[in-house]
């Protein structure tokens, strides 16, 4: 009788075990077919845009393994990767364990690819738990997810904007135009006044009490880092001639971190528009009828971090990333500005934008700007981000009219007059030598703001990040109550640096 059971008992397991393996096979089979089938751009873009529009945000965590895979297989195979014991162990320096959790993650994915570390690891940053790897299969993603240790896993080059584009004839965005553009107009006059030595003060500065500030700061001794597509050779206000006029006793350093092949191609601008930007923030209070900057005696730092505005590919997020860090470990720079961003998150540079924010930087993004099929989107990344202040434009006169391509939400911080009844924007310096042009949305918003707060600092230095916000916010339209869509407003910067 013992060994009829005993019998039975192994028939039992002997069929278990093989039911078991024919599931595992099975599983694996579907795993195989659906790594022969990934989604096309237009079905993962789909997805993206439907998340977005019913919960208004999306971010790769909450993606299934599938369409996550898809967007890496159409993303040139490209994975970013973020590690620790919890959603904030971003910190190498503060992460005693950092190196085993990394040794642990590529050894899965040796485990699961099936060839060597040098094969599949292609960077590993230096302040960050965060690793770039090349990966083929579902099955590795799968399993990398399950981690205890992971973060986050998500595609390092998948180019949303330009699939976008292919499926969208007419279509006409941030994606599309890129921020980009080397015109120069002749300005009218009804857009500026003049002020001594000879320099235009933009008609938005009248309107945000900027010329009347200066009366008590001027940003002297302030330093703002501007993260954005770098800055023009052929502009010298904002090159050898950076201090003329009345600007004088400070400096300007170029720096690139944006890779072009296998090496980075230098700080200077190739699109217009971070010389626009640094035009608006700091350029000098000069003698030659030219825009002045908010901030005409702050020194500035400039990273030429991307191609354009929008941050889709792998390099430019890395260039992004890399230019939030070294800001952040400058101990001269106070203010970081970035007019520039995704319609989602990226997990990469929401790291180096906590790196920075832990190192007590005053961070300023743009809300957003477009004019076609992303104009669904809310404020975007990193703007969305409660550890940066979100700026958007409103048309003259205004604090709850957004300007006709601006992004507006409750993640807006502070808004800035940039778009008159006319259509004409903020005046600024062109790409070229004693040349100005005009510039809008919600880019110029955040680089004029971030120059409202090297004001604000440099009157009171001793202060902390938190009081010049503060001392911002007393000073602005709403203050204390925020306005559902646009923050505080507008700030009145006379008030602000009193």
């Amino acid at each position: 009788m013992k060994k009829s059971v005993l019998y039975l008992l192994a028939l039992f397991f002997v069929l278990n075990s093989c039911n078991n393996r024919d599931d595992l096979q099975n599983e694996n089979l579907s795993i195989e077919n659906v790594q022969k089938d990934p989604l096309t751009g237009k079905q993962i873009n789909a997805e993206i845009n439907s998340t977005i529009k019913n919960t208004g945000s999306f971010n790769w965590k909450n993606a299934s393994d599938h369409l996550l895979w898809s967007a890496i297989f159409r993303g040139n195979r490209m994975v970013s990767i973020g590690f620790g014991t919890s959603k904030d162990d971003f910190d190498r320096s503060l992460s005693p364990d950092n190196k085993n959790m990394e040794a642990e993650v590529l050894g899965l994915i040796q485990q699961y690819e099936g060839v060597e570390q040098t094969r599949f690891l292609t960077a590993s940053d230096q302040y960050l738990n965060q690793i770039d790897v090349i990966i083929e299969k579902q099955e590795t993603i799968t399993a990398l997810r399950k981690m205890k240790t992971i973060r986050y896993v998500e595609p390092g080059d998948y180019h949303y904007f330009e699939i976008e584009n292919s499926l969208n004839a007419n279509a006409k965005s941030s994606g599309s135009s890129s921020g980009c553009g080397f015109e120069s107009t002749a300005l009218n006059a009804a857009d500026y006044t003049t002020t001594t030595p000879n320099a235009r003060v933009p008609w938005a500065f009248t309107q945000h009490n900027i010329p009347n500030a200066w009366s008590y700061s001027t940003g002297a001794g302030m330093t703002i880092g501007l993260i954005d597509t770098g800055v023009s050779p052929e502009q010298t206000l904002l090159g050898s001639n950076f201090n003329t006029g009345a600007s004088s006793g400070r400096t300007i350093s170029k720096f690139g971190s944006y890779v072009n092949g296998s090496t980075t191609d230098g700080p200077a601008d190739q699109c217009g528009h971070g010389t626009k930007m640094a035009s608006v923030m700091a350029a000098p209070k000069n003698n030659a009828g030219l825009p002045v900057g908010v901030a005409y005696n702050a020194n500035l730092i400039t990273y030429r971090a991307a191609s354009n505005v929008v941050l889709e590919t792998s390099s430019e997020q890395t260039g992004v990333k890399t230019a939030f860090t070294d800001l952040a470990n400058n101990s001269n720079v106070k203010i970081i500005s970035m007019s520039m961003g995704h319609i989602f998150s990226v997990g990469k540079i929401e790291d180096g934008v906590k790196y920075a924010y832990s190192k007590g930087k005053l961070i300023f993004c743009a809300g957003g700007t477009s004019t076609s099929f992303t104009n669904f989107v809310g404020v975007i990344f990193p703007a969305s981000m409660s550890e940066t202040q979100a700026v958007t434009g409103v048309k003259e006169g205004t604090s709850n009219q957004k300007c006709d391509v601006c992004h507006s939400g409750s993640q807006i911080d502070f808004t800035f007059q940039m778009e008159r009844a006319n259509g004409n924007t903020v005046p600024v310096l062109s790409y070229y030598n004693n040349q100005a042009d005009y510039v809008g949305g919600s880019s110029v918003a955040t680089a004029a703001t971030a120059g409202i707060a090297a004001l604000v600092w440099s009157k009171n230095p001793s202060w902390t990040r938190e009081q010049v916000l503060n001392k911002m916010r007393q000073s602005a339209t709403y203050y204390p109550t925020v306005n559902s869509s646009y923050g505080y407003g507008n700030i009145n910067v006379l008030k602000a640096v009193q």
